[in-house]
């Protein structure tokens, strides 16, 4: 199969699972069956929301959703009836390393929900803990291999946290950290993914400031002829205008296709549905209105600066 993602990807995530319980329902440890009902009800409000875009938007093959098993089975099964663009995790949730949800039968869940990406979150400084590195490294090979074997789409979500030395240059300062260090720190990343083997089709980014930045990332992991391989922005929960400016720093740069943004669209919807603030109805259409404003940020973003392509 031919390595890369060569559609735009707009995708609205929800595959959050460990953080929504907490964050948003308090439920610490295993939910119970009523609340592994209402955390799944919730989920089924997210798909709602993105179904209302999808006809107010008239979008195309590029919308997609991330939504996890544990939570959004029905959800999965739904959109793949329905022909949506599908991403699920295959990672386990909470763990500050990466490791299969389902262990070594992962690869039968993936074969019963069919997504058309497979999605890990992975914490990974290249100037972090060694062991754990090549650890993690090894499990994200056998993945890629696996899916590549089957004709699937790998989808690797790179969160580079830093390590106490790196913050101790930047005076313990996390945005300093972000715009001096962390985007070396994501090419020098994906460079030893592809130089271990471990080859995903469409990198999911922590948001850059900088165009420039944008492009180094991208130039990488398009390096040795891999010139489908995607990348998309992350929005890692960020403020609406943040997130805007890290849409409008992608858009544009060769090797960027897109977006996979969660809790900024939905979170404040999902709070009003909580409180009873909002029914279902106007909960659902506040998500697809902050859906659809993404897609129109990213796009403008493109028009707006044709020379970010050069």
């Amino acid at each position: 199969m031919t390595l890369g993602y060569d559609r735009d990807l707009y995708l609205l995530a929800f595959d959050h699972r460990g953080s929504f319980q907490k964050q948003l329902f308090g439920i610490t440890g295993v939910p119970t069956s009523e609340q592994a009902a209402k955390i799944a009800n919730t989920k089924k409000l997210i798909f709602a929301g993105f179904q209302e875009a999808c006809t107010q938007g008239k979008l195309t093959d590029a919308a997609g959703i991330l939504v996890d098993e544990e939570f959004g089975a029905d959800v999965a099964r739904n959109a793949k009836a329905l022909g949506v663009v599908l991403a699920m995790p295959a990672e386990a949730s909470g763990r500050a390393d990466f490791d299969f949800e389902y262990g070594t039968d992962f690869g039968r869940h993936i074969e019963a929900f069919d997504p058309t990406l497979t999605k890990v979150l992975v914490r990974y400084n290249p100037e972090g803990d060694k062991s754990l590195n090549t650890q993690q490294t090894a499990r994200l090979r056998l993945l890629a291999e696996w899916l590549h074997q089957q004709n699937r789409k790998f989808l690797f979500e790179l969160l580079v946290p830093p390590t106490a030395e790196q913050l101790a240059v930047v005076d313990e300062d996390q945005d300093r950290y972000d715009r001096e260090l962390r985007p070396g720190l994501v090419v020098r990343t994906i460079a030893e993914m592809q130089a271990a083997g471990v080859e995903a089709d469409v990198w999911k980014i922590e948001g850059l400031d900088d165009a420039a930045d944008c492009r180094r990332v991208a130039a990488q992991a398009r390096s040795g002829g891999r010139d489908q391989v995607a990348c998309i922005v992350l929005g890692r929960g960020a403020s609406t205008e943040r997130v805007a400016q890290w849409l409008q720093a992608g858009a544009g740069v060769p090797g960027y296709r897109g977006f996979a943004i969660g809790r900024t669209l939905w979170w404040d919807a999902l709070v009003g549905y909580r409180d009873q603030t909002l029914t279902w109805d106007a909960a659902a259409q506040l998500i697809a209105m902050n859906y659809l404003q993404a897609i129109v940020v990213y796009q403008n973003g493109i028009k707006a600066d044709p020379r970010k392509r050069k």
